[in-house]
């Protein structure tokens, strides 16, 4: 299960936008948003987005549920449970790299 969260984690580093929000509590928000949207996406049931913020969570959920299921064609041999752990540690895995190991003070600064 490491290997794929690091495949997983790797792929987002390098290729999405939505990690570098300024903020740290941006960054969980986007986190948290985008991967439980793809999460879904892969298992159902997807909730109707309500908001703004739940529409953009989404379109960036399903671009990357296409890149994970044709890039690593495991996902798709995967059932609900193991998908839940593996997006539960994708999640921690991009807190570790993008908050709690970023060097970047601005993330935690609170007048903003």
């Amino acid at each position: 299960m490491e290997n794929k969260i690091e495949q997983l984690t790797e792929y987002i580093q390098k290729d999405c936008l939505w990690q570098f929000f300024s903020r740290a509590w941006d960054r969980e928000e986007n986190i948290e948003g985008v991967l439980n949207g793809t999460e879904a996406l892969l298992t159902g049931p997807v909730e109707e987005a309500t908001s703004d913020m739940d529409r953009c969570h989404m379109a960036d959920a399903k671009v990357l549920s296409r890149a994970f299921t044709s890039s690593f064609g495991w996902i798709r041999d995967m059932n609900k449970e193991e998908l839940h752990a593996l997006f539960q540690g994708v999640k921690q895995r991009m807190r570790e790299i993008v908050i709690t190991s970023s060097h970047n003070e601005e993330l935690h600064v609170k007048n903003y």
